[in-house]
């Protein structure tokens, strides 16, 4: 249990195909993960949950899509005291899309490593994606762990390994695969989304959090909605009845939460 002078909070500021930004405080640290949207409209989400990109130190980055890179750039270059870390295949396929961040600034976070931040350590994972090397996050502290995972075709009993039992998720659900199927996407695209290193649907995340979610779990958000191939309620639904039936106690032993591609999700205390 966090005494009253210890936290540990996390926000999903914007989660969607369109751009993602998640938001975790501790008492020594204050971190991004990704920066899909631009540096204004980050600042303006920042602002919305009582908090300012002037007292973040670190910035984690997935992969390189611009769904997740947009803003990168820009902050690094306006908030000076912000490290950036990524592994070196995606700083490489990177570079060119953020622009010159400096030196000091750019730090190497290699794949399957844990990297530790004073009260804050945090483990980078791979996941199966169509990117340079796409990796993830779980972050610890005090006790509690805070799991990030989206883009991903498909969760590998290798990455259930490293994940299971976090306090919480931010886990894709990124499609209905009916919606997918009917929509207007050409073909390869949607042979892209639907491939082992594509994205997860609803029954995909729900399947998967089935395997991971354990006695620690008390909040799961669902993130990384496509607004062409999904809607939140269909999502949060299909989840939470997936795993009701597997005799999971949905909205009793944990919390189910939707995210959005404009309005942050309110600090939540884990």
């Amino acid at each position: 249990m966090l005494h009253s002078l210890d936290y540990f909070r996390v926000s999903p500021l914007a989660s969607s195909s369109t751009g993602n930004v998640t938001y975790i405080e501790t008492p020594q640290h204050k971190v991004l993960v990704d920066a899909g949207l631009s540096g204004k409209k980050v600042e303006l989400l920042m602002e919305s949950i009582g908090r300012t990109l002037k007292e973040v130190d670190s910035l984690f980055v997935t992969h390189e899509h611009s769904d997740h890179i947009r803003g990168v750039g820009v902050l690094a270059r306006r908030y000076p005291q912000i490290n950036v870390y990524a592994n070196e295949p995606t700083w490489q396929a990177m570079g060119h899309k953020i622009g010159n961040v400096p030196v000091g600034q750019r730090q190497l976070f290699p794949m399957g490593t844990t990297l530790s931040l004073g009260d804050l350590d945090v483990v980078s994972f791979g996941v199966s994606h169509d990117a340079a090397a796409a990796q993830f996050y779980e972050f610890h502290h005090h006790g509690r762990s805070f799991v990030i995972i989206t883009d991903t075709g498909y969760v590998s009993e290798q990455v259930e390994g490293v994940i299971k039992d976090a306090s919480c998720y931010l886990f894709e659900a990124n499609h209905d695969t009916e919606m997918l199927r009917e929509g207007g996407y050409p073909w390869p695209l949607k042979q892209r989304i639907m491939s082992d290193t594509g994205h997860l649907s609803n029954m995909d995340g729900a399947q998967a959090l089935i395997d991971v979610v354990g006695n620690d779990t008390k909040n799961i958000f669902l993130g990384h909605l496509s607004q062409e191939n999904n809607m939140k309620s269909l999502a949060h639904m299909t989840v939470a009845e997936t795993m009701a039936k597997h005799d999971f106690a949905v909205e009793h032993d944990f919390h189910i939460h939707d995210t959005d591609p404009l309005v942050a999700v309110p600090l939540l205390t884990i």
